[in-house]
């Protein structure tokens, strides 16, 4: 597909970056490729079989033959309706160590290649604009301190009646963050000509308007 259609979001959980896809997915018309659920999917597939870490092979195997899919906002293993459990924070912490194996990555990357169609798509994820599709005109990059990620997640769960600690997951947001910015393949960091977003102190609409403008700006949409 002509690169020339894809825009990408990039950065760590709990900054907005599905948000902000849905959000530019709605004004564009494009596709949605959100390769974070695809990881967690993994990863889920991996509980699922009783995979350990190491079992190289086997992570491989799984990965190249996923059997996933996804339809109207949901995630579906096999016939099974995984869109809730892979939200949840143990499958989130495993995809993040499985994402940090370069063998895993690869078996991925042509599956999510395989997203960009006509009219365009909108790829969120964490090194969509400098490994999958780096030639995209338009690329994101958006952040926000682990602190206020962490209120972000914690208001999340509360809203699933999940009992949750502010320590907790302030501390496993920084060492997520720590593997995703120091791993050997595709470390987590913004494309050299990525717009970057703090949303720190910014309300979604305000992201969502910096994000649209930037589209405007670059030709993609009128």
């Amino acid at each position: 597909m002509n690169t020339d259609c894809i825009i990408t979001i990039d950065g760590p959980s709990g900054v907005g970056k599905g948000t902000v896809a849905q959000y530019l997915c709605e004004q564009t018309g494009f596709h949605l490729l959100d390769s974070g659920a695809i990881y967690r999917s993994l990863a889920f597939g991996v509980q699922k079989q009783g995979l350990t870490i190491e079992n190289l092979p086997g992570l491989v195997a799984l990965a190249e033959n996923l059997p996933v899919r996804f339809e109207t906002g949901k995630a579906f293993y096999q016939d099974e309706d995984i869109t809730l459990q892979i939200r949840t924070e143990t499958v989130a912490a495993t995809a993040s160590k499985i994402a940090s194996i370069p063998e895993v990555r690869a078996a991925l990357l042509k599956r999510q290649k395989d997203f960009a169609q006509p009219p365009g798509l909108i790829a969120d994820g964490r090194d969509m604009g400098t490994v999958v599709f780096p030639k995209a005109p338009v690329k994101l990059f958006l952040t926000a301190t682990a602190e206020e990620r962490a209120k972000r997640r914690l208001n999340q769960l509360k809203n699933q009646e999940v009992d949750v600690n502010i320590r907790k997951i302030t501390q496993d947001i920084k060492e997520r963050d720590e593997r995703d910015r120091n791993r050997a393949a595709s470390p987590l960091l913004p494309a050299a000509d990525a717009l970057t977003i703090d949303t720190t102190h910014l309300s979604i609409s305000q992201v969502c308007e910096q994000a649209i403008n930037e589209i405007r700006q670059k030709g993609l949409i009128e």
